[in-house]
């Protein structure tokens, strides 16, 4: 395994931790935890597929020891704590992120594609801004008294106990963060399982947030395996799921079992509306970072872009030409805009649905050229751009979560809402127009979460609330009301002292 992870080529701080752990164990009472003869899976690095590290698959009984050991953190401890004391640890935490930025950039770049210049400004700024809101907000979910003559209704909120949080490969700081923020903030303990795909940063942040937090208050457990043991474990009181829609609806199926309260964050297909009073380089400008941003593989792409008739061929030349200017490279170069993709199956997968694209018969209007000096091996895919797409394709019903655009025309506002519609998903959409009363109006139309005019900024969505409808899932994540996602209201009544409570059954 040494000599293997020693043929991926030396940079930056993550180097000499990737050197030094060859296996990742499941990180459980404050240790990482390898088992005799456990059975572990590869993590490659995503521009050269070789291999990184090796992650211990977790079994029941090591997911059952990971719950078990964050459920005594929380009668312990964790939930005897006060907000503000919850909430001062929760900075350390924060402030042990910021300590770490560097190495955990380096990390997400190399395990999942993403440039580290992206993960830098965001991916690890996200998750550092998480534990620092949950925070300062944590002591807003408080209790109330209610007066209701002559009873009174003391309602306080109480945590779960222990939240299993399932997370995708895409985004491993912002999912970390904002899954396990909110859930600490208000009491709960976590057990995180990251995506097998790209799980090193994941462990590596747990490993960090255990620096300053009480042992077992988050532990994790790795491998495909684990996050159905986790949803079937009856001592996890509530799930938070993103990834994909058919994994969702299996995640809803494992918890029904218990009757564990599941929060969704799913797919999407969703569409961006530039209309015919639109500014041109602004619309080319926001469909570019909507569509291409993290290579693609993003359940907020933009991926469906709708283009009324009149400024179609004008916005399809520019779009290509700013298509063609993005930067294709290692994701460790500052200069890179696309990334390789996390890995071969995820590469096949997207090449795939290009093949599918041309024969359904859509028209590619650019497909960029890998640049020589990569890594033949790595998980490249270059950017495509596909015209003449009709709502009843795959390519544009799909969620191909990778770099390929398709470009659907409409005549009117009608058309465009009815084709935004035309989807399975409704995770969000994007408006480009001059009319702010007309985006407003159609923003009321489109069945979706969320609705950009104008924009198309993933920068700061925390402290707004974010999620979807319909096969997108439901549940709202990164405001304040996703904290009351981990609480539950317990109603306690007493006399009050004003007034006779009546009596069953009744007397003269």
């Amino acid at each position: 395994m040494s000599d293997r992870i020693m043929g991926t080529k030396e940079s930056g701080p993550s180097w000499s931790l990737l050197a030094g752990r060859p296996v990742w164990g499941a990180f459980i009472g404050g240790a990482f935890v390898v088992p005799d003869g456990a059975e572990t899976f590869a993590v490659a690095e995503a521009a050269t597929g070789r291999t990184m590290a090796a992650v211990v698959a977790a079994d029941d009984e090591l997911v059952d020891r990971a719950v078990r050991d964050a459920r005594r953190a929380y009668d312990e401890t964790w939930r005897h704590l006060s907000p503000r004391e919850r909430g001062s640890l929760m900075r350390a935490v924060a402030a042990r992120i910021r300590e770490h930025a560097d190495e955990l950039g380096e990390l997400v770049a190399r395990e999942m594609g993403k440039p580290k210049r992206d993960a830098l400004r965001v991916d690890v700024v996200s998750c550092h801004t998480s534990f620092d809101y949950y925070a300062g907000i944590a002591e807003t979910v408080h209790g109330e008294v209610l007066d209701q003559g002559p009873v009174e209704a003391r309602i306080t909120y109480e945590p779960y106990g222990v939240v299993a949080a399932i997370l995708p490969f895409n985004w491993p700081p912002i999912h970390f963060s904002k899954k396990a923020a909110p859930a600490l903030a208000v009491g709960n303990t976590v057990v995180i399982k990251p995506g097998e795909q790209a799980p090193l940063t994941v462990l590596r942040l747990v490993e960090i947030a255990n620096e300053v937090l009480p042992p077992g208050v988050i532990n994790a457990v790795g491998g495909v395996a684990a996050g159905a043991a986790l949803v079937a474990h009856p001592r996890v009181e509530r799930v938070t799921f993103t990834g994909a829609t058919a994994t969702g609806r299996k995640v809803m199926a494992g918890a029904a079992a218990n009757l564990t309260y599941v929060t969704l964050e799913l797919g999407g297909k969703n569409a961006l509306l530039v209309l015919d009073d639109a500014d041109l380089d602004d619309a080319v400008a926001i469909a570019i970072e909507g569509m291409f941003y993290n290579q693609g593989e993003a359940c907020t792409s933009t991926s469906r872009i709708l283009v009324h008739q009149s400024r179609y061929e004008a916005f399809a030349a520019a779009f290509v030409e700013a298509t063609a200017r993005l930067v294709i490279g290692d994701p460790l170069d500052p200069s890179t805009d696309i990334g390789p993709l996390v890995d071969a199956r995820q590469r096949d997968r997207v090449l795939s649905y290009v093949e599918r694209g041309l024969a359904e018969g859509a028209t590619m209007l650019f497909c960029a050229d890998l640049p020589a000096g990569l890594d033949p091996d790595g998980y490249y895919v270059a950017p495509v751009v596909f015209g003449d797409v009709t709502s009843s394709m795959s390519i544009a019903q799909d969620e191909i979560f990778g770099p390929v655009a398709c470009l659907l025309a409409f005549g009117d506002d009608d058309e465009a809402v009815a084709i935004a519609n035309d989807s399975a998903y409704g995770l969000t959409a994007a408006i480009c127009t001059a009319d702010e009363a007309r985006a407003s109006a159609l923003a009321a139309r489109l069945e979706v979460g969320m609705v950009f005019v104008n924009n198309y900024t993933r920068r700061t969505f925390i402290g707004s609330p974010f999620g979807g409808v319909k096969a997108s899932g439901y549940g709202r994540e990164y405001a304040p009301e996703t904290m009351l996602e981990f609480v539950r209201a317990k109603n306690v009544r007493f006399p009050s002292g004003r007034g006779v409570i009546p009596g069953w059954p009744p007397r003269a």
